[in-house]
């Protein structure tokens, strides 16, 4: 949801099968002037629905704070803005792209094939978070899950637990209900959306708590839920995506650390993750970002990610390396603890968030990680290009992809 030219490849083995995709997404590399079918290059690139105007190379880097190398202490103050906004404006700020994105969002559903609704929902305390408040589950159930053979027989079925995008500022948990589909039509799975709480609120680490409980909830709940623990997985899309991994990261370091002691957690597996355009190293600034970006132009807006950062990575001296913001940062220990063998991350080809993605695609297949990962750079497109609020269609190779990572995650669910 790099540091050589060389792609990550899956390995294949009994228990999975990942291999490369054939398609090309772009009649022309992105260095050329066609993007996908001959169209015009964008002029905005979408979060969460919301057509933002994309970035300007010639924009100036030093709005976004620069410390020299050897000078970084690692921390939010070193990479956000030099003078990030007072909490109340991000609030404020926050809640007028919240309103463009229901806009967006109410357009993109309106393409055909339209997303499914939600069968049902649960609202589940959070018990991890400092900050204690509610966390909703959507749950978006395969044919036959209702039923009455299905109940009586106690059918159980695998499930993708997802989290959604918006720079941990925006969205919600249906915002992902087109792969939700793919899910359950193609993986055969139940489809759980994640509403996590949001920044400026709720700044981290409460997004990858409210991760973490949902995995709770849904380990020790699977029998009256019917998911099958044995075959469970995590997706999610842009800061989505970094949650489907740091919400792995705090549910191993919870088990790690004897915290389930008191309230055992009965036995299950996740076998798979799936990071959409994730964002997985916030060491890196937006400025350094941007820099190894194939198309600056293509980049979302200083004054967006602007807000993203400031309104998560709060307060300032908060430490960039700890893996559970980047888990980039993961020591080699934790990653072989926590992440699933099964690694897909998708990226795109002029985010500024590409380099990073296969970076660390490239270090999770490598030894001694060693993990099975497929990693996939969608040519032609820029960060979110998936969430168009086209009202007409959905944007241009979403439904093949998701239908493609959908394949993969039910030939793992069934080869387990």
């Amino acid at each position: 949801m790099k540091r050589k030219t060389k792609k990550t490849m899956a390995k294949n083995n009994t228990t999975n099968t990942l291999t490369p995709l054939d398609s090309n997404i772009s009649d022309t590399t992105a260095s050329g002037a066609v993007t996908p079918l001959g169209q015009e290059l964008p002029k905005r690139a979408f979060i969460e629905g919301i057509p933002v105007a994309l970035g300007d190379p010639r924009d100036d880097p030093g709005r976004e704070a620069q410390v020299a190398p050897g000078q970084r202490h690692h921390t939010a103050a070193d990479k956000t803005t030099s003078s990030p906004p007072s909490r109340f404006s991000l609030r404020m700020s926050a809640g007028w792209w919240r309103s463009l994105q229901y806009i967006g969002m109410s357009l993109h559903f309106m393409a055909s094939p339209r997303p499914p609704s939600p069968a049902f929902s649960r609202t589940i305390p959070s018990t991890l978070s400092k900050a204690k408040g509610s966390i909703e589950l959507q749950f978006y159930t395969p044919a036959g899950y209702d039923a009455i053979e299905s109940k009586k027989s106690g059918t159980t079925y695998p499930v993708v637990v997802n989290f959604h995008g918006g720079g941990f500022v925006l969205g919600a948990a249906s915002d992902d209900a087109r792969f939700g589909r793919q899910v359950m039509e193609t993986a055969g799975a139940i489809f759980v959306s994640v509403d996590y709480r949001l920044a400026p609120e709720y700044p981290f680490p409460a997004a990858v708590e409210d991760g973490a409980d949902a995995l709770l909830y849904l380990i020790r709940n699977a029998t009256e839920l019917r998911i099958d623990p044995m075959r469970m997985a995590t997706s999610g899309f842009s800061a989505g995506g970094n949650i489907c991994l740091t919400s792995m990261l705090r549910l191993g370091d919870y088990k790690q650390q004897g915290r389930e002691a008191s309230a055992p957690l009965p036995e299950h597996r996740v076998l798979a993750t799936v990071a959409w355009y994730p964002i997985v190293d916030y060491n890196r600034s937006r400025a350094e970002r941007r820099a190894t970006c194939k198309r600056p132009d293509q980049a979302l807006p200083s004054n967006l990610t602007d807000l993203f950062d400031a309104s998560y990575l709060y307060p300032v001296d908060i430490d960039l390396l700890n893996p559970y913001v980047s888990p980039f940062q993961a020591t080699d220990e934790q990653l072989v603890r926590s992440l699933p063998q099964s690694i897909l991350i998708y990226t795109c080809e002029w985010d500024m968030l590409q380099k990073e993605g296969k970076d660390f695609a490239h270090r999770l297949g490598e030894a001694p990680i060693s993990k099975d990962v497929y990693h996939k750079m969608i040519r032609g497109v820029p960060h979110g290009w998936d969430k168009s609020p086209n009202p007409l269609k959905p944007a241009e190779q979403s439904e093949k992809l998701y239908n493609q990572c959908c394949q993969k995650l039910r030939a793992i669910f069934s080869n387990s």
